[in-house]
Order: structure tokens, then C-alpha cells, then sequence
């Protein structure tokens, strides 16, 4: 009897992503069974993330196709969505995808690629409301499907995302199993994870420190949004 083909994961990451975008879902992903994961920039070799360097990255274009294509977010999310040659490698692996999800800010960029006209789809809730740019319908959910679309809230937000997935993919207790045995039982020591729970002097704080870069990544997902409708 043949081997069954692995199951294909591709991370399609840029200059100035969020490590634990990627690293949070790779960490689950990587545990189903028959996993073949490949982390992937348009240019390949070295990412820097949040300062650290992950290495040996395969070259977007030199992958012939996935069955699972994650894109995480980060600071960098500003420039991706403006990299042409970025998002072609993200539209042409997305058509094949059994799977095309997102984490984080990674929802802008695949709107800025025309993959979430008229969905459903999450987002770090500070630019959450620029999905509508791309005609998507923004979910506060930590976890968002429409189809075989899934896209994750902020950054933590990637492991109940990747957990969902391993269900989806493999069944309940499959995904149970990996919870168990990376003991991800969320217990934190402050309610302060999401806005509406947060110290309005915290909320304020981190909103003043988005804030700075704010203008920029509205005007790059105008731009971009724009892009879309001309070409539509």
C-alpha cells in the first residue's frame, strides 16, 4: 500500500512579521500527522522577527503548491500589502490551497491579495476594521471561518487558530491530543488581552503606540483596496 502524501503547510512570511504569528501556529501544525511544513519568504534566506532570525527560509516561487498556506502578520504587514511580487506568490499558492488562512495582520495582506472579498475574517483588534477596505466583513472572533478561509485574531490568537485547523484537518481528539501535550491551558495573570476587558489607561497606552504607525497602514490598505476594485 502507498504511503499517504504528506499534508503540504506552507508560512509565507515578509520583512518585519510578528514571531509568535508563526511560531505559535508552527508549534501546533507541525504535530499533525503526515505534516510537511515549509517556512517561505518572497526572497528566501533570512527573516528578521521582533529580533530574532530565522534562517533558511525557501523562496516563496520555488514552492510548486500547498494544501494549507498561513500568513502571519506584524509591523511589516504596512510593506506587504504594497509587495507585488509578494502577493502573486500568495494568490497563485492560495488557488491550490485546500486551506488559506491568516493570523493576525496576515487577514490585511490576504485581503490585499483579493482572497477575502465578501468573508467573514479576523484581525488584531487594532486594524481590524481595514478588512473592510478588501469587502471583507470584520469578526472580532478569535477564530473566524468562512469556507476553507480561517483566519486567526492577534498574535495568540494563532494557537486556538492552529488547534481549530488540526480539528478540522484531523478530528477533535487529534487536536485535543496536541493541546495536551504542548499544555496549553491558557490561565493569564491579568484580564487585560482584549480591549474591552483591558484598563482604559492600558487600552489607551498601546492604542497611542499603534497609533503612531496608524495613518501609514490605513493609507497602504486604502491603496491597496483601490488596486482591487480597479481590477475587479
Amino acid at each position: 500500500m502507498s504511503k499517504p502524501a504528506p499534508f503540504h503547510i506552507v508560512f509565507a512570511l515578509f520583512p518585519g512579521v510578528t514571531h509568535l504569528d508563526f511560531t505559535g501556529p508552527h508549534q501546533i501544525l507541525a504535530r499533525l500527522p503526515g505534516a510537511q511544513v515549509t517556512v517561505a519568504s518572497e526572497a528566501g534566506g533570512e527573516i528578521e522577527a521582533d529580533g530574532l532570525v530565522f534562517a533558511r527560509l525557501a523562496r516563496l516561487a520555488e514552492v510548486e503548491r500547498c494544501d494549507l498556506l498561513c500568513v502571519p502578520g506584524g509591523f511589516g504587514t504596512t510593506q506587504a500589502m504594497a509587495d507585488q511580487a509578494f502577493l502573486d506568490q500568495i494568490r497563485r499558492l492560495a488557488a491550490g490551497a485546500r486551506y488559506v488562512t491568516s493570523v493576525c495582520t496576515g487577514s490585511l495582506v490576504l485581503g490585499a491579495a483579493g482572497l477575502l472579498r465578501g468573508k467573514r475574517a479576523a484581525c488584531h483588534w487594532a486594524w481590524r476594521d481595514q478588512l473592510a477596505l478588501f469587502g471583507a466583513t470584520p469578526d472580532p472572533a478569535r477564530v473566524a471561518r468562512d469556507g476553507n478561509v480561517f483566519t486567526g485574531g492577534g498574535v495568540t490568537a494563532g494557537i486556538d487558530f492552529a488547534l481549530t485547523i488540526v480539528a478540522d484537518i484531523a478530528g477533535e481528539e487529534t487536536a485535543q491530543a496536541i493541546q495536551l501535550a504542548v499544555e496549553y491551558a491558557p490561565d493569564p495573570p491579568f484580564h487585560a488581552g482584549r480591549p474591552e476587558t483591558a484598563p482604559p489607561a492600558v487600552l489607551e497606552r498601546i492604542t497611542a503606540l499603534y497609533g503612531r504607525g496608524m495613518d501609514e497602514r490605513w493609507a497602504a490598505a486604502r491603496k491597496a483596496g483601490e488596486a482591487l476594485a480597479v481590477g475587479a
